[in-house]
């Protein structure tokens, strides 16, 4: 069983690969990957995932790697339909449960396939990030299924913090996700 720190050292070989970016070897699959990883590692991968970005984006082979952070889409989201300010409001005069079910509907797969799909031109990779910020109202697993309809050349890695055992995602390693069969680990434990 590999530590955090070595999983994370083999991600930079694996993602310049010329294998891994033209999705080689995925048996007709699309290149879904998850980089699950225990929570309390969640800073340590925030950090790594800056440098993997600093170091593939300046590189001289330079891959363009674009991160979406799903929980800074959520904000961006709410500002522009000009209800960020006023949820505390809402929730106090409404409820926790009507502010996330009005949270579902604003921040909507479909809507986060089409901010990612509109800024993907030119990407190499795609990094997901945010995935324990926005739970409950964003789903990981809605966020992939609707995605194999826009990004079907582009590496896609989604950062994890759970487990994610080939079939089962399990965020925070206890709150069991619906199951999802179509992303490979991208380093193994």
């Amino acid at each position: 069983m590999s530590s955090i720190r070595e999983r994370l050292a083999k991600i930079l070989e694996k993602i310049q690969s010329p294998a891994f970016l033209a999705n080689k070897g995925l048996g007709n699959e699309i290149g879904f990957y998850i980089f699950d990883y225990d929570p309390r590692a969640e800073l340590l991968v925030r950090e790594h995932i800056a440098y993997l970005k600093r170091s593939l984006n300046s590189a001289p082979s330079s891959q363009r790697v674009v991160e979406f952070d799903l929980y800074k889409m959520l904000l961006d989201l709410l500002r522009r339909e000009r209800v960020l300010d006023d949820l505390s409001q809402i929730e106090d005069e409404q409820g926790s449960k009507y502010i996330a079910e009005a949270l579902r509907d604003i921040a909507s797969p479909e809507v986060y396939v089409e901010l990612i799909a509109s800024q993907v031109e030119g990407s190499d990779i795609v990094f997901l990030t945010g995935v324990g910020k926005v739970w409950p109202m964003v789903r990981s697993h809605n966020i992939l299924n609707n995605l194999h309809h826009v990004l079907d050349k582009v590496p896609v890695i989604m950062f994890f913090p759970g487990n994610y055992d080939g079939a089962e995602l399990r965020l925070f390693n206890k709150l069991k996700d619906d199951n999802y069969y179509r992303a490979f680990r991208l380093i193994e434990k």
